[in-house]
């Protein structure tokens, strides 16, 4: 059966007309739209509207072409696949705009937790890619072509590749959940379970690079990291507690010690960097009586854990100095040992 020219006329420019309308709507829509999205704070609706802008022109099209189906006397079977085609194009637009928006929400989530992914590296591909092979399915469904073929030669497929890639895609996931989870982030102090300490240097898809304070760089699967006991000296917060044990001899008046060691220790805050004034420091007569000495220990505040080593090396220094100007003895550990001459102790036998 041959197709009448006449016939596509009258629906053909009936559809032209729609199509122009539509996209005179679809123009005075957008530009309304993106007036509204500049006076909002939330970048959430720029998204959406830049993600729907070019899909919208396939919708513009479809419902054109279905006004001009619905004043056509075309036969039944141009009727058919002119419909399919619009179904075709819906689906289509709708994934495409499905995978722009979804892509872009990822990009502004990451940007906004500042997390160390590359918004545009594997993750933002595997976004889009499963949306498009999720549309590409549902497309291959309505033109009638049977997608369980397809479905179990990808679920072999993924089968073989997870068995062959078993390590990679545990250190991969093992990523995934450490950025997610944020229990350790890039420029964080941390120690390892094995006594490695350093700062977070980069978290790969594969494995996390510590920097050691001898300026090593220590290489650890992200698998790995994730199953071990890691202390994050940054977390909560930087600020941590410095704790400085100090002895002294037992003709010491424990008052007087306690006062000369905050004298120094609240006298160092602002010489002293990264030794905080708040909360103040304070002394503690513990462990309390020692073989040889008196302890204390003096508890007080750093910025991060690095600051404590100058603040410790300088405190010991004033506090040394303070010491002797006010004839506060430290004592060195000491015993008495007694001695019996061998003579005697035979003697003392039976």
């Amino acid at each position: 059966m041959h197709l009448r020219i006449e016939l596509l006329i009258l629906p053909g420019a009936i559809a032209l007309a729609a199509l122009a309308v539509l996209f005179l709507v679809r123009g005075v829509a957008f530009r309304i739209l993106h007036r509204w999205a500049e006076r909002t704070e939330t970048r959430l609706d720029d998204i959406i509207i830049r993600s729907f802008k070019v899909p919208s022109i396939y919708w513009c099209v479809a419902i054109a072409l279905q006004i001009g189906i619905f004043f056509s006397d075309l036969p039944d079977k141009y009727v058919f696949y002119l419909t399919r085609t619009i179904h075709i194009i819906i689906i289509f637009s709708i994934t495409i705009a499905s995978a722009t928006l979804s892509g872009k929400i990822f990009k502004n989530y990451i940007q906004q937790s500042n997390l160390p992914l590359p918004t545009t590296g594997l993750a933002y591909g595997i976004v889009k890619g499963t949306i498009l092979v999720i549309g590409f399915l549902i497309i291959l469904s309505v033109l009638g072509i049977s997608i369980t073929p397809i479905i179990t030669a990808l679920g072999v497929g993924g089968l073989a590749v997870a068995l062959a890639l078993q390590d990679t895609l545990a250190n991969l996931f093992a990523g995934i959940h450490i950025l997610v989870e944020k229990s350790l982030r890039v420029g964080d102090f941390i120690k390892l379970e094995s006594g490695q300490e350093g700062y977070v240097a980069d978290i790969t898809w594969r494995t996390t690079r510590i920097r050691m304070l001898p300026n090593n760089m220590v290489v650890i699967p992200n698998s790995k990291l994730s199953q071990s006991v890691v202390t994050n000296y940054y977390l909560p917060e930087k600020r941590m507690s410095l704790l400085i044990p100090v002895g002294v001899s037992y003709s010491s008046d424990p008052e007087h010690v306690e006062r000369v060691l905050l004298e120094e220790a609240k006298g160092s805050v602002g010489t002293i960097p990264g030794l905080l004034g708040d909360p103040e420091p304070f002394v503690r007569f513990i462990p309390g009586f020692g073989d040889s000495s008196l302890d204390f220990t003096l508890i007080c505040q750093v910025n991060e854990f690095t600051d404590q080593y100058l603040a410790q090396h300088e405190l010991r220094k004033r506090i040394f100095r303070r010491f002797q100007q006010e004839g506060i003895e430290i004592p060195f550990p000491h015993r008495t040992v007694y001695l019996r001459e061998e003579k005697e102790w035979h003697k003392s036998q039976p």
